[in-house]
């Protein structure tokens, strides 16, 4: 004869949710304070041995640079020329740095805040997308730092303007960790 099976108590469920919870917000500040993404430093692969310690490239190395002229204090940094974001903390110091994929309408350079923040919709693509960090409006078309849903890059543009610059699945998360609303956010060249 069959065992009922047992349902667990609301408790239980709270519990494991919880911890889920935790463990995924360690995970992501360890990530945050290992300094620069993965793809920051393309090209620095570790050796056979296990004890090797890859070297970054130069590259690499100032990609990790904040770059001149972006204010200072904790801010999100977003690079037009280099397509690039760096999440900096108070001490003026990245804490994490990656690529985007830029929309086809881009922000002015200057200084805004993170106005409104959005767990998930629709971009005008027609993707769905999370992690939505909107910060200024550039020809009537609001910009806003999002990631797909299923961590794909977005499909070429198809002629409609949109502002949406896009994240990895995993920098969409730091973004979202890091950038409440009021953050700082500065655009530069």
């Amino acid at each position: 004869m069959p065992v009922p099976a047992r349902r667990l108590p609301s408790w239980a469920w709270v519990t494991g949710l919880t911890t889920g919870a935790i463990v995924a917000v360690v995970a992501l500040a360890v990530q945050a304070d290992g300094g620069t993404h993965p793809s920051a430093a393309a090209g620095a692969r570790p050796h056979a041995s296990a004890s090797a310690t890859p070297k970054p490239t130069p590259s690499a190395i100032a990609a990790a640079e904040v770059p001149d002229g972006s204010g200072t204090g904790r801010r999100v940094v977003y690079s037009l020329d280099q397509d690039r974001v760096w999440l900096v903390d108070a001490d003026d110091r990245a804490r994490r740095t990656f690529t985007v994929w830029p929309g086809t309408v881009d922000p002015k350079p200057g200084s805004y805040t993170i106005s409104l923040r959005k767990d998930a919709t629709t971009g005008s693509d027609g993707v769905d997308i999370e992690h939505i960090v909107y910060f200024t409006v550039s020809s009537g078309v609001n910009i806003a730092f999002s990631n797909a849903v299923d961590g794909s890059s977005p499909p070429p543009a198809s002629g409609t303007p949109t502002g949406g610059v896009r994240l990895h699945k995993a920098d969409g998360t730091a973004l979202w960790a890091f950038g409440a609303t009021g953050t700082n956010v500065r655009v530069v060249p």
